[in-house]
């Protein structure tokens, strides 16, 4: 399971669908509960881009 979700494909794919969930989840859903998730997806949404750029200096190693 740990090296599906290190794959760049799967990192690309979860940086990208929480990044735009959390810029949508505000208009979608009302008030703090909208918020919250915006924060939630955000903050894996970094998550996953921070593998995607350990992952490439790994590469350049």
């Amino acid at each position: 399971m740990k090296s599906l979700l290190a794959s760049k494909p799967v990192l690309w794919f979860l940086f990208l669908f929480n990044l735009v969930v959390a810029a949508a989840a505000p208009f979608v859903v009302d008030g703090t509960q909208g918020v919250m998730t915006a924060v939630g997806m955000g903050v894996a949404s970094l998550g996953a881009g921070v593998g995607l750029v350990r992952g490439r200096s790994a590469d350049a190693a």
